[in-house]
């Protein structure tokens, strides 16, 4: 499944993908990497074994569904059966429009993925009236193309400006990332070396992402002051070049460009049975404390680093400083010595309960309880959204999808004001 994490180190940018993965992935185990590597391995998913199925719960149960709202600031989001087959995909529509008009094009099964920055669409999804400008590189006849280096593979393709409208809110002319865009070369070699050409529906595992995490871009300054492989591109009609790219026009969180309700995002998703659903409706709403759909109420606030966004996990008696809370993670990954793995996921032959508790630099802490249950089973079985399912990773702990499952989850953004104080933290 094509899971990532896109989070900011200093000068150096950081593309993480800790995800699951069907097929070529090339590698079954993730940790967070040096700050000058580009990338890290990561977790993966075959497809369901042929092990007895268990009954699918009813897509329209009431227990599954969040009511919707009608207030502007509310986008509805899902967990159900993929083309790929993929389990534990949140997902949502994205209306892209040629800026300052009605030009506008809707497009279904975009990942939601508070683990990464800015939106990223298939150049394939888009109809030839959706002419969206290029940005322009350094130089005459040129145009800026990005190489997001994701653990399994990579995605590449031209960036251009687009209003992004969810829900009432515009993100007016930001810059987003067109995948496979033959307005730009194919990949620099630096970046086709980087594994799985996520090119393709097939290979993203949907026609695009949504990054809505807690950084206002997918880099920041780093690629501002540096042109580094593997990011931003200066390219000709034959040639690409690594380039510097001023923060203003990289891909940007559309969520950071909004009027109003541009401080972070709530997502919440009902409980799921012991067995997963079928079908989960949820919703995700804009702003944090701006609207009386969105207040923190006794929500504990977790302040995550400014310059990585991380928090600290400690889990059976070790610290894990390099943790988050991510919807673009179909399970949960981190290190046990104690459960029994099948391939990249947990299989312990009963369902396990653990605790753990996460907490930030400034003292504040929350302890969380979650389950364990036989990956094979759940795998087998024709759900789409489990809470329990999980899988070994090293030396971090990820708080992917499962973790949001009955849940209030706040991720606030970088230096934009709160009732809590300034972003980035989470809140649950």
């Amino acid at each position: 499944m094509t899971i990532r994490t896109l989070f900011r180190l200093p000068v150096v940018g950081l593309c993480v993908l800790l995800h699951a993965c069907g097929g070529g992935s090339g590698s079954t185990t993730a940790s967070p990497p040096a700050p000058s590597a580009a990338s890290a391995p990561t977790a993966a998913s075959t497809p369901a074994p042929a092990s007895a199925p268990v009954a699918a719960s009813s897509p329209g149960a009431a227990s599954n569904v969040v009511v919707q709202s009608t207030t502007p600031n509310v986008q509805p989001i899902q967990v159900t059966r993929t083309v790929t087959g993929t389990r534990n995909m949140l997902q949502t529509s994205v209306t892209l429009c040629v800026p300052g008009t009605n030009t506008c094009q809707t497009i279904d099964n975009i990942q939601v993925d508070t683990g990464s920055q800015g939106l990223r669409v298939l150049a394939s999804a888009l109809a030839p009236s959706i002419a969206l400008p290029l940005v322009g590189g350094n130089a005459a006849n040129s145009a800026v193309a990005e190489c997001a280096v994701f653990g399994s593979g990579y995605t590449w393709g031209s960036v251009r400006q687009a209003d992004v409208r969810l829900a009432g809110q515009v993100a007016s002319a930001i810059s987003v990332q067109l995948i496979a865009d033959s307005a730009v070369p194919a990949a620099a070699t630096d970046c086709s070396q980087s594994g799985l050409p996520m090119l393709t529906a097939s290979n993203l595992r949907g026609n695009g992402i949504l990054g809505v995490g807690p950084f206002t871009a997918d880099c920041g300054g780093g690629c501002a002051a540096s042109a580094m492989p593997r990011w931003y591109y200066n390219c000709t009609s034959t040639a690409c070049s690594a380039s510097t790219v001023a923060v203003a026009q990289q891909v940007t969180n559309p969520v950071a460009r909004f009027s109003t309700d541009n401080n972070g995002v709530l997502i919440e998703l009902p409980a799921v049975p012991p067995e997963g659903a079928s079908t989960v409706a949820g919703t995700m709403t804009f702003g944090i404390g701006s609207q009386a759909n969105n207040l923190l109420g006794s929500a504990t606030v977790l302040k995550s680093n400014s310059i990585t966004g991380y928090v600290s996990t400690n889990f059976g008696g070790s610290d894990y400083g390099s943790s988050f809370i991510d919807s673009g993670s179909n399970g949960l990954f981190f290190p046990s010595t104690t459960l029994t793995s099948c391939g990249v996921w947990y299989c312990p032959g009963t369902t396990q309960s653990l605790n753990a508790t996460l907490s930030s630099a400034t003292g504040a802490s929350a302890g969380v309880s979650f389950s364990v249950a036989k990956s094979t089973t759940l795998l087998s079985s024709g759900n789409n959204a489990f809470s329990n399912l999980a899988g070994p990773a090293s030396g971090f702990f990820d708080w992917g999808l499962p973790f949001f499952y009955g849940r209030r989850v706040f991720t606030a953004l970088e230096g934009r004001a709160t009732p809590a104080g300034n972003g980035p933290y989470y809140a649950f």
